[in-house]
């Protein structure tokens, strides 16, 4: 039942996860402009500050009405939009979609003391239509554990380096999976990572950075469909990129329940 209630958020013309524009996904060192509108999936969370709007967080669509992204994003008192079809955050596109939230839901058990549990949903003021430009990625299944070494893409318009300026265009990044028992080794992440996060990077060269927060982890399954592995939640404050410090992701595929339930209450 909650795969038909979820297969009918998505139904329609585009399938999840089956972009019109593919990536391109070289294995190249260091993250790179993505292809545009090549991930359709990602959006711009983006707050209101003093009449202009402000990227601060990526995030996934997940169906029609639904965006995923980290706890960590939402801060009391905001005032939110969800920019989607967006390649340059600079430039007016004439596929971008600006829409309110009518519901934010953060994670009953969010810790920032602990960064436990960081995710949270938003539900947009009305369904998207779906187009070449804006679809939403496939979720996995429930409990599913990546293998070491999976190479998955992050995206975002996080910092370009250290202390950088945000992208304006959509980047993206190889980040092969680094698994639980590799990244709890106390020289990497040790006791901070839990087994409900995933790990990816950490080899020096690449990672999320600051304004990549909330975005997804990209994960092609068997049957060629990207799905949302991993919500970006976080790395080594001092430096974006750092041995044996990868980015640390809220692992989605242990939160399925959740999801489920509020997509369904809401």
């Amino acid at each position: 039942m909650k795969l038909l209630v979820l297969a009918l958020f998505v139904a329609g013309a585009y399938g999840c996860g089956l972009p019109t524009f593919h990536p391109v996904v070289s294995r190249v060192v260091g993250g790179e402009d993505a292809r545009p509108n090549s991930w359709p999936w990602q959006i711009s969370l983006q707050y209101n500050r003093e009449g202009e709007w402000r990227h601060t967080c990526g995030g996934t669509l997940i169906a029609d009405q639904w965006v995923l992204t980290a706890a960590h994003c939402i801060s009391n008192g905001r005032q939110y939009r969800v920019a989607m079809g967006k390649h340059n955050l600079k430039e007016t596109e004439e596929h971008a979609v600006f829409m309110s939230p009518a519901s934010i839901i953060v994670h009953e058990k969010w810790s920032p003391l602990f960064i436990r549990n960081d995710i949270a949903l938003i539900k947009l003021e009305s369904p998207v239509t779906f187009s070449d430009a804006i679809m939403a990625a496939c979720l996995p299944p429930a409990g599913l554990i990546l293998p070491h070494d999976e190479p998955c893409f992050v995206t975002g318009w996080g910092r370009l380096y250290t202390g950088g300026p945000i992208a304006d265009n959509l980047q993206q990044a190889l980040l092969p999976v680094v698994d639980h028992q590799t990244c709890t080794k106390p020289d990497w992440w040790g006791f901070q990572v839990r087994d409900t996060m995933v790990c990816a990077g950490g080899d020096g060269v690449v990672s999320g950075c600051n304004g990549d927060s909330g975005g997804p982890l990209n994960c092609k399954n068997a049957d060629g469909a990207w799905e949302v592995h991993g919500i970006v939640s976080f790395g080594l404050g001092l430096s974006c990129n750092y041995p044996k410090k990868p980015t640390v992701f809220t692992q989605v595929s242990s939160y399925m329940d959740w999801i489920d339930s509020k997509m369904v209450a809401y």
